[in-house]
């Protein structure tokens, strides 16, 4: 299982960002996938996560109306696009996959939100 997120960068305030998460080694479109993120000094918390189908997505209440996330089965990819980022959401950004009893994480991907 490999997954390999990009699309992080430098973002003034009220910018936007899209994330990326490239994977491969297993069947993509049978699992869910979510988006995590860590912050200097803090723990990883759970940003958003899309059904195998991407019928049904969750978000965490701050990043509700700002953050959306989207996959396409056909290029095994899996998105976060992040509208009106704040510095707050500074952070690195992860994907996961959960498969059998195993976490897999990307490298992760850094965004920083500053003017």
């Amino acid at each position: 299982v490999q997954l390999v997120e990009s699309g992080g960068g430098l973002v003034q305030p009220g910018g936007s960002l899209r994330l990326s998460c490239a994977a491969s080694g297993f069947t993509f479109s049978n699992y869910a996938m979510r988006w995590y993120r860590q912050a200097p000094g803090k723990e990883r918390e759970l940003v958003a996560g899309i059904s195998n189908s991407g019928g049904s997505t969750y978000y965490a209440d701050s990043m509700k109306g700002r953050f959306a996330i989207s996959r396409d089965n056909a290029k095994n990819t899996v998105y976060l696009q992040m509208n009106n980022l704040k510095p707050e959401d500074t952070a690195v950004y992860y994907c996961n996959a959960f498969i059998g009893v195993h976490d897999y994480w990307g490298q992760g991907t850094q965004v920083t939100v500053s003017s």
